[in-house]
Order: structure tokens, then sequence, then C-alpha cells
């Protein structure tokens, strides 16, 4: 099977296509033929071993000291079903999913990968029927953070909620989200995205390039930092006084639970993937060039088995 790999940690040219061997499902998993993928944050951050100070060490701890561990990267995916195990009773050949591969042997820059149907650091689940394979791929990692981190502040309906960096795929996913618990959403983004975020359920927006979101009113109950780019101090000074900041620099975690809801969401039409760019496998080079560039609105797609 095509695959990209890397074997050292570096820019986006450490990435390389090359012919890998095709996964054989064990008797508690099967083998998933990969429709599309994505580029996240996330996957960038590993490629470079990007890590903030704090975590630098850890992170090499657990992929990869010297070089990395797991070569090939991609946390999230959508295709179907082509094989399974002796033990798989929750899908069948030829079913439909989506879902991620955190801390699997493999990940999903490739044309096939291995998943269990329960893991304790990941999730699957058959793909929300209204929306491609393109579209549900990009869905899990950025609309699970959001779910998570909104549960974790307790969000209500009537609040007012600030996501900074509201044109990001976690952003644009917590707009839509905080909008549909009854939050009132006010999105910070660049000039060229302000309109986006309106679309998607912000209420009003800030321009950050012109405006300092700190110098609001301090009436807000949530400030969600969707890009890892503020601080709790600088949020503390318009959080209302039992207001709370959330951050994806936090830990989370994903729940099967939490997928489901997207999914649901997903088919209600409450939630509706921003997708910036469609790349190919062969691609994948430029298009962490532009994930590394900070330009990325929404997700960023590799398609794979068209």
């Amino acid at each position: 099977m095509k695959a990209i790999i890397y074997t050292k940690y570096g820019a986006p040219e450490v990435l390389n296509l090359t012919e890998y061997e095709k996964p054989v499902p064990k008797d508690n998993e099967m083998l998933i033929k990969i429709h599309a993928a994505s580029v996240t944050s996330g996957d960038v951050r590993l490629r470079a071993s990007d890590f903030p100070p704090l975590f630098w060490l850890p992170a090499r701890l657990i992929f990869g000291l010297f070089k990395p561990k797991k070569k090939i990267l991609g946390h999230e995916l959508a295709g179907v079903v082509e094989a399974i195990g002796k033990d798989i009773t929750k899908f069948k050949v030829g079913d439909e999913v989506f879902g991620t591969t955190t801390m699997l042997k493999g990940g999903s820059y490739a044309e096939y990968v291995c998943l269990p149907q329960e893991w304790k650091q990941g999730v699957v689940a058959l793909k929300p029927t209204n929306l491609n394979f393109k579209e549900s791929a990009v869905l899990p990692i950025g609309a699970m953070t959001a779910l998570f981190l909104l549960e974790k502040a307790k969000i209500q309906q009537g609040q007012k909620v600030l996501v900074y960096g509201a044109s990001g795929s976690v952003g644009t996913y917590a707009v839509q989200l905080a909008a549909h618990f009854g939050a009132s959403v006010t999105g910070v983004c660049s000039t060229s995205n302000l309109d986006m975020a309106k679309s998607i359920g912000a209420d009003s927006v800030i321009d950050y390039t012109q405006q300092d979101y700190s110098l609001l009113d301090n009436d807000f109950d949530i400030v969600f930092d969707a890009v890892g780019k503020t601080s709790k101090s600088k949020a503390k000074k318009i959080l209302k006084k039992d207001g709370v900041f959330i951050s994806i620099s936090t830990m989370t975690a994903e729940k099967d639970e939490h997928l489901l809801t997207i999914k649901d969401l997903a088919e209600k039409g409450v939630l509706k993937p921003v997708i910036d760019r469609y790349c190919a496998l062969e691609d994948m080079v430029e298009a962490h060039r532009y994930v590394d560039s900070g330009r990325k609105k929404g997700n960023l797609v590799i398609e794979i088995n068209k």
C-alpha cells in the first residue's frame, strides 16, 4: 500500500511517500480502507517534535526519544471496513466508519489501517449518514476536543462565550457547539475569516489584528482558547468572577459517547465541517507546509482512496 512515513523529526520534508506493507487485522481488529484523512495541529507538532518545554521530554518518551516510534502519522480518518477479525462484533465488512488512530501502531496517512472496535485511547463509529468521507474524516479530533472542553467548562444556555481562534479546526466546532448549547458567541479571528465565523454561528466577531479582546467588558462566562495562543491571565480580564478559561493546551480524552454525540449533531445539521483545502496523499509535504504557516481555515483534507 501507499503510505507517508517519517523516520526522523523535522520540517515537512521528513515526510516520504513509499510502498509500505499492508496491515493484517488481528482477532480484535478490523482493516479499514481509508478514503480520507486530515492534517491536524497534532500531526505537525509530532512531525516537528514541537512540544512546550515542560512536556518535551515526556512527549519524546512516549512518541520516541531519538526518532519516531510511529512511522505513519495521521490522527483521524473515514473509510470502509474491508476485513474483520473473529472477535469484532460491532462492525461488519462494508460499514462506513470514522474515528481516530490515537496511540495505535499505524496512522491514517496510508491507504489502510487496522483499528480495534474499542480501545482505551481512541474511538471509531459508523460515520454520519449525511456526510461524505472527506467531511466525516475531519470531524473526530476537532469536534470532540471542542465538546470535551465545553463540557468541562459546564457550558449553559444564556452564557457568553468568547472563542479565541474561531477560524481553526477546534475553533469552528467550538463556535457551532457553543451556539447549539444556547450561548451567545463572540469569535476572535483575523480579518479574512470574520464572515466565516459569523456564518457558523458567532453572534459577534473581533478582528484580533485590529482589536485586543482583553479590553472588552469583563462579563464573559467562558473564554475558549482554541489555538493555544492566549493565556489565562489575559482571559481573566474579561471573565466574570466565576468565569472559566479553557484551552486546547489542556489534556483532553477521546470518548465513544463524544464521537456518537458528534455524529448525531452532524446528522441533525448542527455541526458542519469547515474545509479549507483538499490534498492528495502525494502532496503531504505541501499540506504540512500550509498547516505550519498558520493560515489554515477549519480543516485540511487528505484524499486517499477515492
